[in-house]
């Protein structure tokens, strides 16, 4: 179905200039219409962009807004080639447990709040497995929300590579909100 108001639009320089590709839905492979994406503007919806083809590759999460250079999305570079709307759920309600080892196993926590270090909040180096029981949540690599990004939806992960990650390295994590 059509989802109203959700648009992406990539440009091929900085500040809007240049070629332009505009998206309102998933798109699997939109290099072939632009070679390099230099700046970005989302007008709706909350939006995973990708390094590579087909949804792979590094992943960065936009929020709405504008995005005048790839630093503004922390990108490592200019390169970006395929898109998905990411759907939020309606109510609003977040939750999530982690723990330390797979399987579900050793110390669990659970919050319904941003972390923007495991260590410090819960004296955890890495996490090893989840459940999203409400909401969808990103992981980062480093604290404060920086480094290699993984979009988490609502069910639950075993081990790291469930939600993409070759390593358990997630040191921060937070929810997507309208």
């Amino acid at each position: 179905g059509s989802k109203t108001g959700t648009k992406i639009t990539f440009y091929e320089d900085k500040d809007f200039e240049g070629r332009r590709y505009d998206c309102d839905c998933d798109c699997a492979d939109f290099h072939t219409y632009l070679s390099r994406c230099n700046s970005i503007k989302v007008e709706g919806g909350t939006w995973a962009v990708y390094e590579r083809p087909d949804f792979a590759g590094y992943m960065y999460i936009l929020p709405e807004g504008e995005y005048p250079e790839y630093e503004r999305w922390m990108g490592l570079n200019d390169r970006l080639s395929s898109c998905r709307a990411v759907h939020l759920p309606s109510g609003g309600e977040y939750k999530i447990q982690i723990f330390e080892k797979g399987d579900f196993s050793g110390e669990m926590y659970e919050t319904t709040e941003d972390c923007p270090s495991i260590m410090e909040e819960f004296h955890m180096r890495e996490i090893h497995s989840c459940k999203v029981l409400e909401g969808v949540w990103i992981f980062y690599e480093l604290p404060d929300y920086r480094g290699r990004q993984y979009l988490l939806d609502k069910k639950e992960y075993r081990k790291p590579i469930d939600w993409g990650a070759a390593s358990p390295a997630v040191q921060s994590f937070r929810r997507i909100v309208e």
